[in-house]
């Protein structure tokens, strides 16, 4: 058991949100019980996930995706009024951390993400350093298709391929969740190809016309591995209980 206030400063200790420009608060956004046995982790703090916590008797929730963002008017209504109500009803505390968690070098989701698909990390790009560049085997570089069988295969989710042209690559990007804007810097910085969660309509053409190809694999699937990492080495480094619970999106 712990206190709310050294899980907060041993969460923000690893993770560093004060040097990050963010969409929203980081850290402690709902306070619940002061002390803490329990934590559940989850991408999103969803009404789903909010109820298997209760359901897990957890003390304390962490997830990448938290309750509140940049330019939300404040009223607390419809879906937001429904999680903060059953937070509070159970004491929950609810932590959430967004860019500081895609960037942790060991337990954040672009390390974890390319620990998974088996990348090697060489270099770091784009706003804040978010993108992340390097490289595979050559049997999963041999050509796009690969790459992105390779990779639903590890997902287990059909991916979006916008193979720009056949043959082998070197250099793979990835950002994890919505960075298909980070697509134009990924290029700059010399990938064959680019992989996030999400596509938006000029992303194809400009693949097509750069000839670096480009996969969405999911912005929830992307994402399900940084806040599991970061909660789970949190909770054996203050002796905690940890359990990570993942509600399927098909986004």
């Amino acid at each position: 058991m712990i206190e709310r206030k050294k899980l907060l400063a041993a969460f923000d200790t690893l993770l560093q949100p004060e040097r990050f420009k963010d969409y929203g608060p980081n850290g402690l956004q709902v306070e619940g019980r002061n002390e803490i046995k329990k934590i559940v982790s989850g991408v999103t703090a969803s009404l789903a996930l909010i109820e298997a916590a209760v359901a897990a008797q957890a003390d304390a929730i962490f997830v990448h995706h938290g309750l509140f963002w940049r330019g939300h008017d404040g009223r607390i209504t419809g879906w937001l009024r429904q999680r903060l109500a059953l937070l509070l009803r159970h004491n929950i505390n609810l932590f959430a951390y967004h860019l500081p968690l895609d960037a942790h070098a060991e337990f954040g989701n672009n390390a974890q993400f390319g620990a998974v698909l088996g990348f090697v990390a060489q270099d770091r790009f784009g706003e804040q350093q978010l993108g992340w560049l390097g490289a595979a085997t050559p049997q999963v570089m041999a050509n796009p298709q690969s790459l992105a069988s390779h990779i639903e295969n590890v997902l287990g989710r059909p991916v979006t391929l916008v193979a720009a042209k056949p043959g082998a690559m070197q250099r793979v990007a990835w950002c994890t969740g919505g960075a298909q804007s980070y697509f134009e810097e990924a290029i700059a910085a010399g990938a064959d190809v680019f992989i996030t969660g999400e596509i938006s309509e000029p992303q194809a053409h400009y693949a097509r016309e750069c000839g670096v190809s480009f996969i969405a694999c999911g912005h929830h699937a992307s994402e399900r591995y940084g806040a599991q990492a970061v909660a789970a080495h949190i909770a054996a480094e203050l002796g905690l209980e940890h359990v990570a619970i993942d509600i399927d999106n098909p986004a």
